[in-house]
């Protein structure tokens, strides 16, 4: 089927329904919503059997819907309607939530059902739960439908089902309003979770009016509700009735302010407080003759300082008697590259731009000449740009199915890129793979990735299951009677790499290219980062993947003729 995606932006649901659906045959694209002209302009041009709102945050237009079958995914329980069905979840502590795909009509949530799904619910933040439970159930449905679609069915009228639709208004900050006094430590928990990602919870911290995100429990530490009692790299703890909290990112409310990390938003402040451990971003820890690398930074984010630590944290554990060592990455984002934010915020964007990509350089080159050990990436969540080639220099890439690679950097205005991927893309996915990698500047799935040649093994498990699975496979990699054989082969092949062209050469090739990036005449790459950082809206759709403006004349006359 010709499906258009209308959505507010490209986000992770409608990246992971952009790559399921390709996969199996269906011709799709993707018109973001800048206005109903616009919106219309694009079905016109396309012609889609079906328009999919993935993540939409107004009403599609009338004109549209009245015209062909429009699919509303929305994040809650079939009757539920609303913005904010999933923060008023994570807000009164339900037990279980749901995906429904029901059809556009006038009433807004509430037009017939074609679909739908549950999930438990479990601790989490507003984006994980979006990113894992959410998007899961979102694509189960969505197939469903269209398979639906496809047999000439019908959907269920809500009122047939004896349903009656219930719409609740956005949630706003005085429903998430943290009282310090009196709330417990689950309460803020929630609190801060349900506005995880957007918009955050409105407090004040040392007399500044702020946003609150990336919230943990801080175990063992306790002090007169409201005070901020300690700090843990870049967290700041926050006594709660009956304990504390860990606040890893802030933004301040006044104009432009960034979402940072807490420490670094209040730095004088956090200088005068005890550390305390507790706030862990990176975590090692052994079984057997495996080592397992856990990082999981805020948003798969990976700034000078953070690249720097997991330096550190890999030499220590090159130290330790195992054979294998496993990169963890964290369970939301394997990593996502540069972290745009602290570049942004930086004195000298440009400069602190080289000293990040730089630093990723020195890891990425850390891990590919470890030949002392095989080295795997276990990707278990999403993972883009830089950290899709940070993962690639590892020996084996075990990704997890529903995992989605941005294995590209060209959006980010052109940015070249480095991480050594002129070296290890072509090694591992050939020449001519390459080319389509670096060109396609689309989302990629699990099994497009194994195709490539940027993964080696899928693993079918879910993300509750994952990290138990990598641990076995390891574990049988450890034990396996070939791995001496195995890793003579590596140091061999290393040293006939470095003999034809060394990894210094790849890296300054790379380098020179980025620094035009980064200090050149063209500020492409410093405007994409502002308007990604602030949250500028677009106003036009990337031609990558609005396929129907690309060649939007010829796939109107191609339709008609086939026709």
């Amino acid at each position: 089927m010709r499906i258009l995606f209308l959505c507010h932006s490209f986000n992770s649901l409608s990246q992971r329904l952009f790559v399921e659906l390709r996969m199996r045959g269906h011709e799709v694209s993707v018109e973001f919503d800048i206005n109903d002209a616009v919106a219309m302009e694009a079905v016109e041009l396309y012609e889609p059997d079906i328009v999919v709102a993935s993540f939409l945050k107004r009403a599609i237009p009338r004109s549209i819907w009245e015209s062909r079958i429009c699919l509303v995914v929305h994040p809650g329980p079939i009757g539920d309607g609303g913005p904010s069905a999933l923060d008023w979840a994570i807000l009164e502590g339900k037990p279980e939530w749901g995906v429904t795909v029901l059809q556009a009509e006038s009433e807004l949530d509430a037009g017939p059902v074609w679909a739908h799904r549950k999930f438990a619910m479990r601790d989490g933040r507003k984006s994980s739960l979006y990113r894992h439970e959410v998007t899961d159930a979102a694509v189960e449905a969505v197939l469903e439908a269209i398979g639906k679609i496809e047999a000439g069915d019908a959907p269920s009228n809500l009122h047939a089902m004896g349903v009656a639709p219930v719409w609740r208004v956005g949630a706003k900050q005085a429903d998430r309003a943290i009282d310090w006094r009196n709330d417990d430590t689950d309460t803020v928990l929630r609190k801060i979770a349900s506005a995880d990602g957007m918009p955050g919870v409105r407090d004040t911290l040392f007399d500044e009016t702020v946003f609150l995100f990336d919230a943990h429990r801080a175990d063992g530490l306790s002090g007169e509700p409201g005070a901020v009692i300690a700090r843990s790299g870049g967290a700041i703890a926050r006594a709660t009735r009956d304990g504390a909290v860990w606040i890893g990112h802030v933004r301040k409310a006044r104009d432009k302010a960034i979402k940072l990390p807490a420490t670094s938003v209040f730095h004088a402040e956090a200088e005068s407080l005890p550390e305390r451990p507790g706030y862990e971003d990176i975590r090692y820890e052994e079984l057997g003759e495996v080592g397992f690398l856990h990082f999981a930074f805020y948003n798969g984010a990976m700034g000078t300082r953070a690249c720097e630590r997991l330096l550190e944290a890999w030499r220590e554990a090159l130290k330790r008697p195992t054979r294998v060592i496993v990169l963890m990455g964290g369970p939301d984002h394997w990593s996502n590259g540069l972290n745009l934010n602290l570049i942004e915020a930086a004195a000298s964007p440009a400069d602190e731009s080289w000293a990040n990509i730089n630093a990723m350089d020195d890891l990425a080159e850390a891990v590919i000449r470890a030949t002392d050990r095989i080295v795997v990436s276990a990707v278990g969540g999403n993972a883009g740009a830089g950290g899709v080639f940070l993962a690639r220099a590892a020996d084996e890439v075990w990704l997890r199915q529903g995992a989605v690679l941005n294995p590209h950097y060209k959006d980010m205005g052109n940015l070249y890129g480095s991480e050594f991927w002129t070296y290890l893309l072509p090694r591992h996915a050939g020449a001519e793979n390459s080319k389509r990698i670096a060109a396609a500047r689309l989302p990629m799935g699990a099994r497009e990735a194994l195709s490539l040649g940027l993964a080696d093994e899928i693993i079918h498990t879910s993300r509750e299951d994952f990290e138990e699975t990598v641990r076995d496979m390891a574990q049988q990699l450890a034990g396996n009677g070939t791995l001496d054989a195995r890793l003579r082969d590596k140091a061999e092949r290393r040293a006939r790499d470095e003999a034809v062209k060394p990894l210094e050469q790849y890296r300054a090739e790379e380098l020179q290219r980025m620094k035009r990036n980064f200090h050149g005449f063209d500020p492409s790459y410093h405007v994409a980062r502002y308007n990604f950082v602030h949250k500028v809206p677009k106003s036009r759709t990337p031609i990558t993947i609005a396929r129907h403006r690309a060649n939007g004349a010829n796939t109107q006359s191609g339709r008609r003729a086939a026709s």
